[in-house]
């Protein structure tokens, strides 16, 4: 039967799997947003051999299992570096580069929406590519994929129990120890899920949160474009 206070204190027991496991998901997801600017710029290059070899990375990587990924890495990784990267950055790194190839197309789709306008007015001004792309055309492709970001930083968390397969210690490997030692199995797996649910629903509202600021900024960038159209009007009627 359920025993409360054998499920509050399974809170402190499970407290440094839960950084780790939250840790290796903010991380993983902050190198994928690089890797995915990365080929989605790239993607985009006027010579070939990088076009294609873009997307030969990105349908090679999306293609294959997370879990082979984390097993080739967690191998291949240590004979090639001088030292030995611990289970904690094979995760980040195999988490950071399978999803940023999703990613890369989600930046993708959002850069090709921006209008054809816009890059010529850029190129017109004589702007260099780096202020095109940070100035320019970055800050109106990144805002209306923000959902779409919030959703696999979400997929990216949920996928961490993925990661014991490396022994790494995050909340579904610390549960499965508790489970074994004390063989109740109720309320250990019932409080890593509500966690996983805890977490998620936070992420989910603090992408919310976020795409709402953006809008509002937007609306209000157009309505003071809008009041300084009408200040401009009325002056030159009065004239």
């Amino acid at each position: 039967m359920w025993d409360w206070d054998y499920a509050a204190g399974l809170l402190p027991k499970l407290l440094p799997a839960f950084r780790t496991t939250v840790g290796v998901t903010l991380l993983g997801f902050l190198l994928s947003i690089a890797m995915g600017l990365l080929l989605a710029i790239v993607g985009r290059s006027r010579y070939r051999v990088f076009r294609y070899s873009v997307r030969a990375v990105v349908e090679f990587i999306r293609s294959t299992p997370l879990l082979v990924q984390l097993f080739f890495l967690f191998m291949f990784l240590p004979q090639v570096l001088p030292i030995a990267p611990s289970a904690f950055v094979t995760g980040i790194i195999t988490l950071g580069v399978h999803y940023g190839t999703y990613l890369s197309e989600v930046f993708r789709s959002g850069i090709d929406a921006i209008p054809k306008g816009q890059w010529e007015a850029a190129t017109a001004l004589h702007l260099s590519k780096r202020k095109i792309w940070l100035s320019i055309i970055l800050p109106q492709a990144i805002p209306p994929v923000i959902p779409v970001m919030g959703n696999y930083l979400i997929v990216i968390f949920k996928e961490t129990p993925a990661l014991m397969a490396i022994t790494l210690g995050e909340m579904l490997m610390a549960t499965k120890n508790e489970v074994s030692a004390t063989y109740r199995v109720f309320e250990p797996y019932t409080v890593v899920g509500i966690l996983f649910i805890v977490v998620s629903l936070i992420f989910s509202y603090g992408f919310q949160w976020l795409e709402r600021r953006f809008l509002q900024r937007k609306y209000e960038r157009k309505g003071g474009e809008a009041s300084d159209s009408k200040a401009r009007a009325k002056i030159g009627s009065n004239a």
